[in-house]
């Protein structure tokens, strides 16, 4: 398990980001609790890999679109200056020209591995709104000047596919900065319920499946009185189950500030990811992907 750099934020936003209690993740305790914590982690594991492993939702997970990465794409090359990096991060655009108002209502989501899918299209208008984020311009931005409907690949829960795409002309560059159009799937209602009493906290977020499948990187909240977050698995024929906890805490007295921190973990496994769902043990629901320049499917 590799854990990269950490962000602290306020107890307040942790919970808007959390429905678990900061208490799981900074209380104090000895080695005893903390063994009585796995023990119960690994059963409530267990037990969701048993209700969604042969589910309908786990059918309908398997041949849906979920976009499992980033669906937006950069011009060739990708951006030349730092203040174009900005500008992209901070979803600072302005259009300078006119978009296409009419377009397929529906276009077809082909995977590598075979398969094939019809899925609702965005429009070039709803699109660029997904892209600019509701910002209407400011400095740095990026101009964008026409559009047109062509395709890119995305990764996807049933691997790489290649979908229809909105192709943005910026002003400046000689390649277009590509946006699926592709609306994702529905989620499955998952077969589990949330958990309640668990010990530790649920995933924030997965940030990307390593190329092959061996390993997933999620983001992973823990406190200000321990030594990081871990995250176990647990592997089965159908299903990646995920469960977020923390390593050592510390015993201070009672002293702990009241403050948590995301930090990305990335978990090694035993085979690909393949067709399998990734879940977090404590939501029962597959590790929310929130790609931050395209649409994702709701997760609440």
């Amino acid at each position: 398990m590799r854990i990269r750099a950490s962000r602290s934020l306020s107890l307040l936003a942790a919970a808007a980001l959390s429905a678990a209690g900061l208490g799981a993740v900074s209380g104090c305790g000895g080695q005893k609790d903390a063994d009585g914590d796995t023990a119960v982690m690994a059963h409530r594991a267990r037990k969701v890999a048993r209700a969604w492993d042969g589910s309908t939702a786990a059918a309908a997970w398997r041949v849906g679109y979920h976009p499992m990465g980033e669906v937006a794409q950069l011009p060739r090359g990708g951006l030349r200056s730092q203040a174009d990096k900005r500008a992209y991060q901070d979803h600072t655009f302005v259009l300078r020209g006119t978009l296409p108002d009419t377009g397929p209502k529906d276009g077809r989501v082909t995977w590598i591995g075979g398969g094939s899918l019809t899925r609702q299209l965005a429009g070039a208008v709803e699109s660029y709104k997904t892209l600019a984020g509701g910002r209407t311009g400011g400095k740095p931005h990026l101009t964008v000047t026409g559009a047109k409907l062509g395709e890119m690949s995305v990764a996807t829960s049933r691997g790489p596919a290649v979908v229809p795409a909105w192709l943005f002309t910026l002003n400046g560059y000689a390649s277009p900065l590509k946006q699926a159009a592709v609306i994702p799937s529905p989620l499955p209602r998952p077969p589990i319920g949330r958990a309640y009493g668990v010990p530790g906290y649920p995933l924030n977020q997965l940030v990307q499946i390593a190329a092959g499948g061996r390993s997933v990187t999620v983001v992973a909240l823990h406190g200000a009185c321990d030594d990081g977050p871990v995250v176990a698995v647990l592997e089965t024929r159908g299903s990646v189950v995920l469960s977020g906890s923390v390593k050592h805490r510390k015993d201070d007295g009672g002293h702990c500030t009241k403050q948590a921190r995301l930090q990305q973990v990335t978990v090694k496994l035993a085979r690909p990811v393949g067709d399998r769902v990734v879940v977090d043990a404590h939501t029962g629901q597959p590790v929310p992907c929130k790609p931050p320049h395209g649409p994702s499917p709701s997760w609440s």
